[in-house]
């Protein structure tokens, strides 16, 4: 008996030493440094760049740097020249810059650029002074159109065209999201376009002050963007939503991916893939667009392919 109990403690022993050997290994491993890409330091992409950097630090052998930007136009350039490893872009500009088409045609195809998986929809919000009932009377008015060259930009520049509008019909501003609500208040513009996930923290500060609505899009307009572009669907903002806001408001949102260049490994994109699916919860803790996470989500209507590291876990996930 006691031989047996000698053996069974040797054996124990031998396992905790091989789990410590393994632990050391894993510590003495070099450490991974990721470069992520996000936005406006007061806009979603931060935010969720922010909890992600925190979340894969905490359960893998990484250092992520989230770097603050202009949104998704800059971020596929950062992508493209090498100074980020993953960021958050839309589909739509994702389909631009992958075909070398639009505000990328000068630049050329990044046929280098794929998608780990899409997050959460954006939703094209007009933020707008009470007297302005709807988009149309946005005409002769000074409206902020997103930073030159954004997501929101070319949003904003679509959703005025389903209206047969165009620059040449508005008093047009280039500024981001914080710097719109800071004109907004100071009275320099009359409404902004802010592309982002729902609630934004920069509408709620406005619609919770009561000098700011957001503006419905119409049902043919919005039949119009999406029979133009592939990328748009209809989108209701809940009432409620917002301070102030006592009734849904309809639009169209495109969609949040993260998306990645051909220089990240596939080992480590699988495993972030796998950290992010297994901490869902967690993420929709400290951020709500993070309950939009799913495997159907993640996949559909990408219109550029996904990384091998997706297809792997995504195929192997159904």
């Amino acid at each position: 008996m006691m031989k047996k109990g000698v053996a069974i403690f040797c054996v124990l022993a031998l396992a905790v030493l091989l789990a410590m050997g393994y632990r050391r290994e894993q510590d003495l491993r070099p450490q991974v440094r990721i470069r992520m890409a996000t936005g406006g330091e007061s806009g979603i992409y931060y935010a969720y760049g922010d909890a992600l950097a925190e979340i894969l630090e905490k359960n893998m052998n990484v250092s992520v740097t989230a770097i603050p930007s202009g949104g998704s136009a800059d971020n596929i350039r950062l992508l493209r020249n090498g100074r980020a490893d993953i960021a958050f872009v839309q589909n739509d500009i994702m389909t631009y810059a992958y075909n070398g088409t639009n505000i990328f045609s000068a630049e050329g195809a990044f046929k280098e650029l794929s998608v780990i998986a899409g997050l959460y929809p954006e939703v094209c919000q007009i933020a707008a002074r009470r007297d302005i009932t709807g988009v149309a009377d946005l005409k002769g008015r000074r409206v902020s159109v997103g930073a030159e060259g954004s997501g929101t930009e070319l949003n904003a520049m679509q959703i005025l065209e389903s209206y047969g509008m165009d620059y040449t019909d508005v008093d047009v501003d280039h500024l981001g999201f914080s710097a719109s609500v800071e004109a907004f208040r100071e009275g320099r513009i009359d409404a902004f376009f802010c592309t982002a996930g729902v609630p934004t923290p920069a509408i709620s500060e406005l619609t919770g002050e009561g000098g700011a609505h957001i503006l419905s899009i119409g049902d043919a307009r919005i039949r119009v963007l999406t029979d133009q572009y592939q990328f748009y669907s209809p989108y209701v903002i809940p009432a409620g939503t917002y301070a102030g806001i006592g009734a849904d408001i309809q639009t169209a949102a495109v969609k949040a991916a993260l998306a990645a260049s051909d220089r990240i490994d596939e080992e480590t994109v699988l495993k972030i893939i796998e950290i992010i699916f297994g901490s869902r919860d967690e993420i929709a803790r400290i951020i709500p667009e993070g309950k939009n996470l799913s495997r159907g989500y993640a996949i559909d209507g990408m219109p550029v392919p996904l990384h091998p590291a997706s297809e792997k876990f995504f195929l192997r996930s159904r």
